[in-house]
């Protein structure tokens, strides 16, 4: 293994700003693993921490083939984890939307681009990355439609699903897309929670990594045969909506099976403790996403459902 800088910066009032990667293998770039761009995904960066010590046991074992470079970076914003804030801590900006970055912009273009030149030029980059709306979500493997990557490809991650989404004006800054647009294949992995951690589903996505880079021939793993995953364009997704703001109450957990005319979640009044609103299942599906707030706004999508597996 070897541990290195991938970049640093001197900071005015703290100790300097240092994003760290661990390489393992020799060889042609082949895989690079991102875990957090933003301070409070603790269980992307858990999921990452994980895979480092599951890659240094291959490498003092002989297991990772030979001419396969694989950099994993755990965090790229380790001062906004450190005080618990999603953003940059002093602007308030996303580093996942500065991509490719600039080295005489911002700050966190500046990061973006230093943090990119080191990770450009990789055969397949795979991001742990969060929703911008709060909930839980059945672990799956997200690509955009115009890009680089295959949905054939991402089926070999073992994952129930693969969603493929549209490209939308905000996207051209985020590090999938820009992966794509210097032909990286790139996939983004969602496992069930961003700012707690589940054991569960960071192993479920531990093990998908895995049994890409041994279906890929990158390590020797025997992975196990793994599901034909389901690949669903993000317009199927059906989204069930609020009408009325106030505590949110879920009737329902990510994952679960659900029938027509089901209950999935009561609206209640936070003063006082009348339901205004019960939102029901339109049709027998999945419950691939839901908010996992106390609060929630008036004409929100707090639950998405999916197609049965």
């Amino acid at each position: 293994m070897n541990k290195r800088i991938i970049y640093q910066m001197k900071g005015l009032y703290r100790d300097t700003f240092r994003v760290t990667g661990y390489e393992f293998g020799t060889g042609e770039k082949s895989v690079c693993i991102v875990g957090s761009s933003r301070g409070n995904e603790i269980q992307q960066l858990y999921c990452c921490s994980r895979l480092v010590k599951k890659m240094k046991q291959l490498e003092e074992e002989g297991r990772i083939a030979d001419g396969h470079r694989i950099l994993i970076i755990p965090s790229i914003n380790p001062y906004s984890m450190n005080i618990q804030k999603r953003f940059w801590s002093t602007d308030n900006t996303d580093i996942n939307r500065m991509f490719p970055g600039y080295d005489l912009g911002e700050t966190t273009q500046r990061i973006a681009d230093g943090v990119f030149r080191e990770i450009s030029g990789y055969q397949f980059g795979i991001q742990f990355t969060s929703f911008y709306m709060p909930g839980d979500f059945v672990p799956h493997v997200r690509l955009m439609d115009e890009g680089f990557s295959n949905p054939e490809t991402a089926k070999l991650f073992g994952l129930p699903y693969v969603v493929i989404r549209k490209v939308r004006p905000y996207d051209t800054a985020t590090l999938n897309y820009n992966w794509q647009v210097w032909e990286t294949q790139a996939f983004s992995l969602y496992t069930s929670t961003t700012s707690r951690i589940d054991q569960n589903s960071a192993g479920q996505a531990v093990l998908a990594v895995m049994n890409f880079l041994s279906r890929q021939g990158m390590i020797k793993y025997s992975a196990p045969d793994g599901l034909s995953s389901k690949i669903v364009h993000d317009e199927e997704l059906i989204l069930i909506k609020t009408a009325k703001s106030g505590i949110f109450e879920p009737l329902v957990k990510a994952g679960q099976e659900v029938e027509t005319g089901q209950p999935l979640a009561n609206i209640v009044n936070p003063y006082e403790g009348d339901i205004l609103e019960t939102l029901y299942a339109p049709f027998s599906r999945v419950a691939f996403f839901v908010h996992n707030e106390p609060l929630t706004y008036a004409n929100t999508a707090v639950i998405k459902l999916i197609q049965k597996y």
